[in-house]
């Protein structure tokens, strides 16, 4: 498989202290999971230079990179970036829903640390060239909901319209990528399971893509 090309502009060169517990929340979490570096960038698509960059601070994940790693290291996003909640409360208010960004995109923890699912409240920014070009691969499932605007999802040849009030329940081994086709962007409830696995090419570029005869 060819590795995606390494990614450039804010989100990937953001200054070390944006996240000061990521790099090493990183590395602890591949130990733990008796990973070595080459292995876990294999699983996720990287090249071990550029995992190990963000290992060592000099590069900022993105929100698929993000959730491509805590699906191999079985965790979660807010895991991670190094957040401890201070107790397991099955209720999540909104003033405890910080908002963080990730290669443009603006994602709220809307669910608990430690579940086997990962609840997220997104905001997918309009246009093309960043995230929106990576096509996704990896087991589970996701279940989206789109709260406002307008977004496309691509289900491996397939490409379909959603508004408010549409969903989308799928199984996330087919290669799909999402995409906001509104103005103003799309909002959207998102779900997916945490799980380990040895899959690779967890977020695959626009190369891979092409070959699989995605739009």
């Amino acid at each position: 498989m060819t590795s995606p090309p390494e990614e450039s502009g804010p989100a990937a060169a953001g200054p070390e202290t944006e996240l000061p517990s990521m790099a090493p929340q990183l590395r602890a979490l591949r130990r733990s999971s008796g990973l070595t570096l080459e292995a876990a960038a294999a699983r996720a698509g990287l090249s071990p230079a550029h995992l190990s960059r963000l290992e060592t601070g000099r590069r900022t994940p993105s929100l698929p990179m993000l959730l491509a790693l805590a699906r191999i290291y079985g965790t979660t996003v807010s895991d991670l970036l190094g957040e401890v909640p201070a107790e397991r409360d099955p209720i999540v208010r909104a003033d405890r829903m910080e908002a963080q960004e990730a290669g443009g995109w603006t994602y709220w923890q809307a669910g608990a640390s430690g579940r086997a699912m990962q609840a997220l409240r997104l905001h997918v920014p309009p246009g093309r060239g960043g995230q929106e070009e990576l096509v996704r691969v990896h087991p589970g499932e996701e279940w989206l909901y789109v709260t406002d605007g307008r977004l496309r999802l691509t289900l491996g040849e397939s490409s379909h319209l959603l508004g408010p009030g549409d969903a989308a329940h799928f199984d996330s081994l087919t290669p799909h990528r999402i995409a906001a086709v509104s103005a103003g962007g799309a909002d959207l409830l998102f779900i997916h399971t945490l799980m380990q696995s040895g899959a690779a090419g967890l977020c695959l570029g626009d190369a891979a893509a092409n070959r699989r005869g995605m739009p």
